[in-house]
């Protein structure tokens, strides 16, 4: 079952990164609190000493980091306190390991629950091999009165939470994996457009509506579009698919399309449309792999008119007769870039040989339709 108030959130939201959730954390600086934390690494060390109470989260990735390897195992000793009264609650600690935005359940590196004073925590973790090489996140929490497992992104009274700086090497490296944001979108070239790639490795979580990765596509539309139609269909995990513009306005979305739910499909209207940037991801937290289609009708597109003009033969070796409606005609690729004006009153034969083969758009500048032709 699909959560229908997530895609009404998405319909509201015009900002589409959402990465580490910072607005968390307490909103008392007295009792329970982390005491100290303490994680050796291949490159530097972790040696943390709490109190006094900060409000909400204590970002230190940028003064008090460690580096550490993929498929190395690791010892982070934590202790769980108090600035001033003794009360029962619990921590937790957490690495991206992924980097995909989230502190996932299987990133969990340790619980705890119990009244300070209380004995340090040792926790043993294996940094997993297909660890992602770059910069994330160590978040350790304590919360007052909570149970585990606890909400990374939660908000309460008393506790604390306080993120420290990791460098992940050894791992995979997801140089030119590109889409993971939109400021380095896929770029779609030229329509019928096909793309497969996988949300499982290397991609992280940017948009809003769902903690899954999500992959970004940037797409303009040319003037001759009409209606731009995108397919999941045959992915091998539950999609959602969205379409949004450059300032993050929601042109159209699907979650289950009729037709191969629970992967998705739509539609959307390319007329006076700007850029668009076309997103694919998962339905809650779930990555695989799949082929994005996109194809377009076009605007005047109509064979079967009984006015519309001829354009022959279709296929041709480069020779190309228009007849049916006189008037100047425009010879487009499907990007929609012009390559030539073709005009009647110069005769009805054209000599195209020149042009690259492939299928391209005839347009009658007068009565703005538009016919497909092929050069072989």
């Amino acid at each position: 079952m699909k959560h229908s108030y997530l895609l009404l959130f998405f319909l509201c939201q015009l900002t589409l990164f959402a990465q580490y959730c910072t607005n968390v954390g307490p909103s008392s600086t007295v009792d329970s609190n982390v005491e100290s934390v303490i994680l050796s690494g291949v490159v530097g060390t972790i040696n943390y000493t709490g109190c006094p109470g900060v409000v909400g989260l204590q970002d230190l990735t940028q003064s008090i980091n460690v580096s550490l390897n993929a498929g190395a195992s690791y010892t982070i000793s934590v202790k769980f306190g108090t600035c001033n009264g003794n009360y029962a609650g619990a921590g937790e600690a957490w690495i991206d390991f992924d980097q995909n935005g989230n502190f996932d359940t299987y990133e969990s590196l340790g619980t705890w629950t119990g009244t300070p004073p209380a004995p340090i925590q040792n926790w043993t973790f294996t940094v997993p091999p297909n660890a992602v090489n770059g910069v994330t996140r160590l978040r350790v929490m304590h919360r007052e009165g909570g149970s585990i497992p606890l909400n990374p992104c939660a908000t309460y009274q008393w506790g604390s939470v306080t993120d420290f700086g990791i460098s992940l090497t050894n791992g995979l490296d997801c140089t030119g994996y590109i889409g993971d944001d939109q400021g380095d979108a896929i770029v779609v070239t030229a329509l019928p457009y096909s793309d497969t790639r996988s949300t499982e490795i290397c991609y992280s979580n940017q948009n809003y509506v769902y903690p899954s990765p999500d992959i970004y596509y940037y797409f303009e539309p040319n003037p001759l579009m009409e209606q731009v139609n995108v397919s999941l269909c045959g992915a091998n995990f539950d999609t959602f698919l969205s379409v949004v513009d450059m300032n993050g306005n929601v042109i159209a979305y699907n979650d289950d399309h009729v037709e191969c739910a629970p992967q998705s499909a739509l539609s959307f209207d390319a007329t006076g449309l700007g850029p668009v940037h076309i997103i694919v991801e998962g339905w809650g937290s779930l990555s695989g792999d799949y082929t994005i289609q996109i194809n377009s009708s076009y605007v005047g597109l109509d064979d079967a008119s009984p006015d519309a003009f001829k354009a022959y033969p279709n296929p041709s070796n480069g020779a190309l007769h228009l007849t049916g409606n006189s008037g100047v005609y425009q010879l487009f690729n499907m990007s929609g870039q012009l390559l030539r004006q073709l005009d009647t009153q110069d005769g009805s034969a054209f000599n195209l040989k020149d042009i690259e083969g492939g299928v391209y758009l005839l347009k009658n500048t007068q009565t703005g339709q538009v016919q497909k032709w092929q050069k072989i």
